[in-house]
């Protein structure tokens, strides 16, 4: 921990790993899920993680996400140190600094779609008046500002995942965190979501998303593969237009 004080992440960095490691106890078995990850991502980048099932991308994104804590290594997340991070404290910086997207939509069925916006903002203690102007203004970025009064049940697949990306942005986090984001879509509505984070990326928001899929991880700058719990390889993109 003394050492993490002494080696603070760069301006530009939002994401520093070092040596990340998470093994789990399965009976008499240790399952060594991470190996000594190192990786940074800068401000502004757009990355996939992708990886083959069991290969240690989701522990991976767990730990980025402060979903759960390493075995070993260090982790600045916007310049601060959360690697040693008690539970309390990690659910306030997940509730500031990081924007979840769920392959689930993970939306609260009897509210509405502007109420599940603005639930960040509630465990953050937002003014009312506030976090409802900054919510409608997030529907309005994902093209939902009619459908702001609707429950989960009254809007399509689609319509659900661009919910869960407004509530994402709603803080205003360092990083955007999508999970399988199409994963229970259709092709075309597929398109339509990965279109949609190519923008906001275009506006300058910081995005990771973890995928098993060629095709949403070509959306993305930067491509990291895992393979048995090590990267394998980490390789920059040319950017390709939007269709």
């Amino acid at each position: 921990m003394n050492t993490e004080a002494r080696m603070p992440a760069a301006a530009d960095e939002v994401i520093r790993v070092e040596g990340l490691t998470k093994s789990f106890a399965m009976g008499t078995t240790v399952v060594h899920a991470l190996q000594g990850v190192d990786l940074v991502i800068r401000r502004g980048e757009y990355v996939a993680i992708m990886g083959p099932s069991g290969s240690g991308k989701s522990t991976l994104m767990n730990l980025i996400g402060c979903l759960d804590t390493p075995t070993s290594g260090q982790y600045w997340l916007n310049g601060h140190p959360v690697a040693a991070l008690p539970e309390h404290e990690l659910a306030r910086i997940r509730n500031r600094e990081i924007g979840f997207v769920f392959q689930t939509f993970n939306l609260l069925p009897r509210a509405s779609a502007l109420r599940n916006v603005e639930l960040p903002l509630i465990y953050g203690s937002v003014p009312p008046a506030e976090r409802k102007g900054r919510a409608r203004e997030a529907m309005t970025q994902v093209d939902l500002a009619d459908r702001m009064d609707h429950r989960p049940n009254q809007l399509s697949g689609g319509q659900r995942q661009r919910v869960s990306i407004a509530r994402a942005l709603v803080t205003n986090p360092a990083l955007l965190l999508a999970d399988e984001p199409t994963g229970n879509l259709d092709t075309a509505t597929s398109n339509e979501i990965m279109v949609l984070f190519d923008r906001l990326h275009a506006h300058g928001h910081t995005i990771v998303v973890v995928t098993h899929e060629r095709d949403i991880a070509e959306h993305a700058h930067r491509v990291v593969t895992i393979r048995d719990g090590r990267i394998a390889s980490d390789e920059a993109r040319a950017r390709e237009a939007a269709s």
